[in-house]
Order: structure tokens, then C-alpha cells, then sequence
């Protein structure tokens, strides 16, 4: 099994929509990534966690799903790096194979010597790219192949089946 370990806010600093996202709503760029990760999830198969400090939300740890995408807020006292390397340590194991998603430099060496692998957050961007290129690719295939709907739907109808489709509510 893989797994994706992402240090969520270097990432988001590091994406350039996410960057400016933040710059207005930090909430809606955390939630942005966290749709590219479901994305992720969904095309590669992989384990995904993304992992946020807690000094941008108040309060004591949380940990919830969304979309198949494990989040986790670190504890008040608990940096992202901390929690990342911690778990680098304890999934580790003969059947899996940690990656983490971060371009803190220091953070990779540590996360290197637990015998995870390292992705720096442009080499996650450029994967992104490349999966949703794919996607997009196999979607004009589907959608040419595949007769157009005898009944017609509302675009607001259509959304709906979306979000259903990729397990959300």
C-alpha cells in the first residue's frame, strides 16, 4: 500500500492558485487542496492524509475525512512536521511505502531517515497536472464513445450526480 502524507500548508503556500486562494480565504485554499488530494486519491489509488498545523485554527486536535482524504489539525502544541514524522514512523511497515508531500528542506531529510520518500510540493503540482491532463483525457474518450442522455439534465442536476459519483455529500 502507498500512502501520501501531505504537509498541507507548505503545500498551499507552495501552489501558486492555492497562494493567491490564501491570500483571501484560507479555509477555501485548505479546502481546494484538499479536493486536488481527493482527485489524487481517486486516480492513483494511494492512502492520502493532509496534515495542517493547528496554529491557523483554534481548539484541540480534529481529525475527519472528506472524500476519501484523511485531515488532520495538529494538536495546539504540535507542529505538521512533527505529526508528519511520527507517522512516517509508525505506518511504516514491510507493505507500505510512505511518500510525503512537503518542500521544507529539513523536513524531508528527517522524513528520508524514517525511510519514507520525499516529494517536493512542485513535484506533487506537476503530478497533479499530469493526473488531471490524464483525467480530462479520459473523459472526452468516455463522453465520445457514449451517446449523449435521452433525458436532459439542469447543470445543477448534473453537479448533484457528480458529487455523488466522487463520494461526496
Amino acid at each position: 500500500m502507498d500512502i501520501l502524507i501531505v504537509d498541507g500548508y507548505n503545500v498551499i503556500g507552495a501552489w501558486p492558485e492555492l497562494r493567491q486562494l490564501k491570500n483571501k480565504d484560507l479555509s477555501a485554499a485548505r479546502d481546494r487542496l484538499i479536493e486536488k488530494m481527493a482527485e489524487y486519491q481517486a486516480f492513483s489509488g494511494y492512502r492520502v492524509i493532509v496534515v495542517f498545523d493547528a496554529h491557523f485554527v483554534k481548539g484541540t486536535e480534529k481529525k475527519y475525512n472528506d472524500s476519501k482524504v484523511e485531515v488532520i489539525f495538529t494538536k495546539s502544541n504540535e507542529t505538521a512536521d512533527e505529526r508528519i514524522e511520527k507517522m512516517a514512523i509508525s505506518l511504516n511497515n514491510i507493505k507500505t511505502q510512505i511518500h510525503v508531500a512537503t518542500s521544507d528542506y529539513t523536513e524531508q531529510w528527517a522524513i528520508f531517515g524514517q525511510g519514507a520518500l520525499r516529494k517536493s510540493s512542485r513535484e506533487l503540482l506537476n503530478e497533479m497536472s499530469n493526473i488531471e491532463n490524464r483525467i480530462g483525457k479520459r473523459v472526452k474518450k468516455i463522453q465520445e464513445k457514449r451517446p449523449v442522455s435521452k433525458i436532459p439534465l439542469s447543470e445543477e442536476v448534473t453537479e448533484i450526480f457528480e458529487k455523488w459519483r466522487r463520494g461526496q455529500r
